[in-house]
């Protein structure tokens, strides 16, 4: 039987990047930017531990999303590729902390459960279908724990333009978590799928040195 305390890291690799925003999944609260009020986990205790990651899957941005001005949202690929280097940041908390944060992400309103073991075994698990984020990642172990995210079980989305809200969030999540400066930070978004041939280099440069 899962052990709800056991720690975990949760690997994040869009606009959870930026503490501020992901805490709201742990506290409750509206994050700047979002429409949505969070209700937060049960166990309200803070991570105890967080760092930068990087994930060998590909970026890219797909849905229509009310809370980012019906823009696009981020999603890594199912299938992991060692040239692809997605950046992320990695929170240590509870796998009863992560259910409720998969919980909110997939806006599931009865009691939800994870097979962490499956996801282990398998590579990823399946928990809501049809969902945005109902497909829950294995990325291997660090430190002893193991380190787990959530995308779309299907990589074959459309791609859709994010907001400028939207990237500003994750590029002052990067530079939280990464330190790096804003010419770096375009180098990196500027070739991802739903940002590419949607913003030119000067609207994108503007949104990052805002």
């Amino acid at each position: 039987m899962t052990n709800l305390q056991d720690k975990v890291w949760y690997a994040c690799y869009g606009s959870n990047i930026l503490e501020r925003r992901f805490l709201c999944y742990i506290k409750g609260g509206q994050p700047k930017g979002s429409k949505t009020v969070y209700e937060g986990c049960s166990d309200k205790t803070l991570p105890t531990h967080n760092e930068d990651f990087y994930i060998c899957s590909e970026l890219y941005f797909a849905k229509k999303s009310s809370n980012w001005d019906n823009g696009g949202v981020a999603f890594i690929k199912t299938s992991f590729e060692p040239q692809a280097s997605t950046i992320g940041r990695i929170y240590l908390i509870t796998k009863g902390q992560l259910i409720d944060i998969a919980r909110q992400e997939t806006n599931t309103k009865t009691v939800l459960k994870l097979d962490f073991d499956i996801a282990i075994k398998n590579g990823s698990y399946v928990f809501k279908q049809p969902s945005w984020y109902g497909n829950l990642l294995y990325l291997g172990q660090q430190n002893e724990f193991p380190i787990f995210t959530l995308t779309n079980e299907n990589e074959s989305q459309p791609f859709t333009k994010p907001s400028e809200s939207y990237i500003k969030t994750i590029s002052d999540g990067i530079k939280e978590t990464h330190h790096f400066d804003n010419k770096k930070i375009f180098e990196y978004l500027k070739t991802k799928r739903g940002i590419n041939g949607n913003y030119n280099d000067k609207e994108l440069l503007d949104i990052i040195n805002e």
